[in-house]
């Protein structure tokens, strides 16, 4: 292996790296897309909703629904807002 691709490929390795540690240090949220309404309320099998925290600034609601499908609700629709209140 040439010496070009020596360095190409260790730069390579570098941005990999460093692309890892700074998500890894910033964090990232579960939900990059969220659903704006729900389906079915019969098929739901789980909700789970996630508090604001150091790793992610925002509430989220991750449904499960029988078919074992995970997706994210909008947290300000009323029916999240009944689900997390009548948890806390």
């Amino acid at each position: 292996m040439s010496s070009i691709m020596k360095v190409f490929l260790l730069l390579a390795v570098m941005v990999c790296i460093s692309e890892a540690q700074h998500k890894r240090e910033t964090g990232q949220c579960l939900c990059q897309l969220v659903r704006n309404k729900i389906n079915s309320m019969s098929d739901i099998k789980d909700v789970q909703i996630y508090q604001a925290t150091i790793f992610c600034d925002k509430m989220e609601a991750v449904v499960t629904n029988h078919s074992g499908l995970r997706y994210c609700l909008n947290p300000k629709l009323k029916a999240v807002q009944k689900v997390s209140a009548s948890i806390m």
